[in-house]
């Protein structure tokens, strides 16, 4: 399986700007900027699109993991917060939350430590991954 994404860039890295389009048509051109990435401009940045990309596969895992151990669950919500300091994202921390009836607290913090460690975006990335996890 291939997926794309296309990246399309007009000007100058502090006044330019561009648009991003994915293949499913979910982004089409749409805005990034310098302003959108560094200040509070209007449009979507790289970072904030590999928080996206790193919440949605690990919750999905988290999700195959905890169904492999014979639950399922009602609800799973994750938070990541990408951390980007001098050119290079440096962290990503994920903040989940999760009802799943009948699991216990050791098989829920072992369930996302794997899912953690295993997601494939988790894998992709150079960075130190953190989570914490409220089973409600």
């Amino acid at each position: 399986m291939i997926r794309n994404a296309t990246a399309v860039w007009n000007g100058s890295g502090k006044e330019g700007n561009g648009n991003l389009t994915t293949q499913s048509g979910v982004l089409s051109k749409t805005q990034y900027s310098f302003n959108s990435r560094f200040e509070s401009g209007v449009g979507t940045n790289p970072e904030e699109l590999v928080a996206a990309a790193h919440a949605g596969c690990f919750t999905m895992k988290l999700s195959f993991v905890i169904g492999a151990a014979g639950f399922t669950p009602d609800m799973l919500e994750t938070q990541c917060q990408i951390t980007f300091e001098n050119g290079a994202i440096t962290k990503s921390h994920l903040i989940v939350k999760g009802k799943v009836p009948g699991i216990s607290q050791e098989q829920w913090d072992a369930s996302v430590k794997d899912a953690e460690a295993n997601c494939p975006i988790s894998k992709v990335l150079n960075t130190n991954i953190t989570s914490e996890a409220t089973l409600l």
